[in-house]
């Protein structure tokens, strides 16, 4: 199994296969919009807006495990966002990221990337970059900021497939 074989939720309901970003080097997120970290949707936003035409695409998924910090619907996590740091990288229905409700996606970017937690996500911002072959190749705390991530989407974006 690849990561293009997993199927996601989209906001509204329909489900998509993540083949359609193959080729494509993508940052997959787990979001709160009411965490303290939150303030990255405008990091995140900065890099989908400098790299986005060279293929990067944003995979943001609201979480509510961590302090009930997602407790809205998909649509107001959404339009909280759009409002309030701009953003135009596609936002995914909410999902789990630890316990025997993970996400299917989740248990998978865990184990190709474990983290110093033994596999599981420390709080919400957690980032992975996966590139255009859909390799995981890297993990990164939340505290790390969308900045400091520019040269790894650089060096990613500028291999051929």
């Amino acid at each position: 199994m690849t990561i293009y074989d997993f199927k996601i939720k989209q906001v509204g309901g329909d489900t998509v296969t993540l083949d359609k970003y193959k080729g494509k080097v993508m940052l997959i997120v787990n979001t709160a919009p009411k965490c303290g970290f939150a303030p990255q949707y405008a990091g995140l936003q900065e890099l989908y807006k400098n790299y986005q035409s060279d293929g990067l695409e944003i995979l943001d998924f609201p979480c509510n495990q961590f302090a009930n910090q997602a407790p809205d619907s998909d649509e107001a996590n959404v339009s909280f966002c759009q409002v309030n740091f701009g953003v135009t990288f596609e936002t995914f229905a909410k999902i789990n990221v630890n316990g025997i409700k993970a996400a299917p996606l989740y248990k998978y970017l865990k184990k190709q990337q474990s983290g110093l937690f033994g596999g599981r996500i420390k709080w919400n911002f957690t980032k992975f970059l996966v590139d255009r072959n859909g390799v995981v190749v890297k993990r990164y705390a939340p505290a790390v900021e969308p900045s400091e991530i520019a040269s790894d989407i650089k060096k990613l974006l500028s291999v051929a497939v």
